[in-house]
């Protein structure tokens, strides 16, 4: 009966709504309210089958004087298949607040470029309209809502990742039906006209290089030379309704043209799905084969031309009758299988990985409606997944020694659609998530790599092969940079359930001869600190909310300080601090002389 009745009333707190029968106070305050039923469940937590005895404590050491080399910014790629959102008012900003959070360069990967329609845009829909032909066949091409896009781009700071594709209607051998109807039917009925091969691999290759020439011209060649590029997604599933020989085929006539327009140019593919599933793996392993020894379709020469290689690992959460079990162990593994993949040709071994989508599962536009396994991502659970991900990505990079140059969180903002509806997205209605926050915090990191041990730290091989079921991870990277040090730490568990949180011990040592004193920020995401889901549904899940209350939103989606600034003092080279991290929590803890 008690695990039935929290059932209830956790899942009521994660989608915001109040209790069927709300508890009357005296005050009648939905903060009274809130009191009282977070003192009900505190009081039903021992009846359940987790465990919740007293955290031990953690003890997180971190040398100062132990450099372990740069820390690249893999983390500054993003993406999402509605181009038009881009210029919108919510997109503009939510793609400013992205550049303003790192000093390195933020690339911004969108569907459909090269897709008919009038520009109006729908859950996983966008369109350019930038090819159509006349009545005897000839070319039009115009650019007015692709500029759009790519002005925003250039406005806001960002770099873009270029996906070539999707086929316009002109040049599909499959035209109709054309455009999709998606969330009306199933995910799987999306791949309509757009997803099929050109009519006339000519006229496509023509028009790749009549768009790069034009975005040349506008930007000019030595921004554009800035970008990368790739060809298509996913051909390895519905997006391709060819064979993977016809891929190869738009693969080569689509980097001989970019080459023609752009000699210089950066680009790569093939954005395969995850090499954890054997048919996806087979196809990575042909492209690779076919870039190495096969015959090239738009040339005749031996090989293709590959700058860097994309593929896109996805994790599988699971809704668990009361809370939400992320798969974090798919997503690695199928991670680890790419990097094995790329390692086995001696030609591609060091070329650059880029991770085009990678991501707790695989549908953005998704909301937890009717698929409560996404509820994970209005907390801080997405942050915490994001960041143990990021962890294990360099730790396997270094273990198969590849090189990865990106990794494409595929989230954005979603227009026209309620508040905190469980889209994968940075951002709800214009109000900061607290995914975002975590970036933040990775933005705020040093270039050189220190080296952090942590008590609570699991093994990388552990979690690939059985996720993070028992205990938590929790673990920390350091860096520095100039007179400054940042130590970021997580709380990490795949379940996401309530525990106490964990009793951190931070000692670090090493630091610069003759510094008597540090001053420390310690930023905070965590259910009460850069958390505007919380504040949210303190309000009482508003989807109307006033002025006054949007402005509080909007604060609430900062990155917060956990406490107010203060001067430490360093003894003999070291400082030791003590704080708690809650369960699925992120501290930035910055020291600075």
């Amino acid at each position: 009966m008690w695990k039935g009745l929290f059932a209830g009333i956790l899942r009521r707190a994660r989608n915001g709504s109040r209790p069927t029968q709300p508890i009357r106070n005296s005050g009648g305050s939905q903060r009274q309210n809130d009191l009282v039923w977070s003192v009900a469940l505190v009081c039903l937590l021992p009846q359940l089958g987790w465990p919740q005895q007293a955290s031990q404590n953690i003890r997180i050491q971190v040398q100062y004087d132990q450099p372990e080399g740069k820390i690249p910014p893999v983390w500054n790629y993003f993406g999402y298949d509605e181009p038009n959102y881009t210029y919108a008012a919510s997109g503009k900003k939510l793609l400013a607040e992205l550049a303003a959070a790192n000093s390195a360069p933020i690339y911004v990967r969108t569907h459909n470029l090269l897709t008919s329609g009038d520009g109006s845009a729908s859950l996983k829909w966008g369109s350019t309209n930038v090819y159509s032909e006349d009545a005897s066949g000839h070319p039009i091409y115009t650019w007015s809502i692709l500029d759009r896009i790519f002005d925003t781009f250039h406005a806001t700071g960002v770099k873009p990742l270029v996906e070539i594709g999707f086929m316009p209607k002109a040049l599909s051998t499959h035209p109709e039906p054309y455009r999709h109807d998606f969330p009306r039917g199933k995910v799987n009925d999306i791949y309509t006209g757009w997803a099929y091969p050109p009519n006339d691999y000519q006229k496509w290759s023509e028009l790749v290089f009549q768009f790069v020439r034009h975005l040349c011209e506008r930007y000019g060649d030595a921004e554009v030379r800035t970008w990368l590029w790739e060809v298509w997604n996913e051909p390895d599933i519905g997006y391709w309704q060819g064979t993977p020989e016809e891929y190869f085929k738009l693969y080569d006539f689509s980097v001989d043209a970019v080459l023609r327009a752009l000699p210089g140019a950066r680009i790569g593919g093939p954005d395969t799905t995850g090499p954890g599933n054997p048919k996806a793996a087979e196809f990575l392993r042909a492209f690779l084969e076919h870039c190495s020894h096969q015959k090239n379709y738009a040339n005749g020469k031996v090989g293709s031309h590959l700058d860097f290689i994309s593929f896109h690992p996805k994790g599988s959460p699971t809704w668990q009758a009361d809370h939400v079990q992320m798969g974090i162990s798919r997503q690695l593994a199928a991670i680890e299988q790419g990097f094995k993949i790329v390692a086995s040709f001696a030609r591609w071994r060091q070329t650059p990985i880029i991770l085009g989508e990678s991501d707790p599962e695989g549908c953005a536009a998704c909301s937890a409606e009717n698929n409560p396994q996404n509820l994970y991502r209005n907390g801080p659970l997405y942050g915490a997944y994001t960041l143990e991900v990021l962890n294990r990505i360099l730790a396997l990079a270094s273990a198969e020694r590849v090189n990865v140059l990106g990794v494409v969180t595929w989230a954005f903002e979603f227009e026209d659609q309620p508040y905190f509806a469980g889209f994968r997205e940075l951002a709800t209605n214009g109000v900061d998530k607290p995914v975002l926050n975590a970036f933040r915090m990775l933005g705020l990191l040093g270039n050189e790599r220190v080296k952090v041990t942590s008590s609570g730290s699991l093994g990388t091989e552990q979690i690939v092969r059985q996720g993070v079921r028992e205990q938590p991870d929790i673990s920390a990277i350091a860096a520095r940079k100039d007179r400054n040090l940042d130590i970021l730490v997580w709380n990490y568990h795949d379940d996401d359930v309530p525990f106490p949180s964990a009793p951190i011990e931070l000692v670090v040592t090493g630091l610069p001869a003759g510094v008597k004193r540090d001053l420390l920020e310690h930023f905070r995401v965590d259910s009460d600190h850069s958390d505007a889901f919380t504040a949210w549904k303190q309000m009482g899940s508003p989807q109307s909310p006033s002025e006054n209350q949007y402005r509080q939103l909007q604060s609430s989606g900062g990155l917060q300080l956990l406490d107010s600034p203060e001067w430490v003092e360093i003894e003999q080279g070291s400082i030791h601090l003590s704080f708690a991290l809650p369960r699925q929590g992120l501290s930035l803890v910055h020291l600075a002389w």
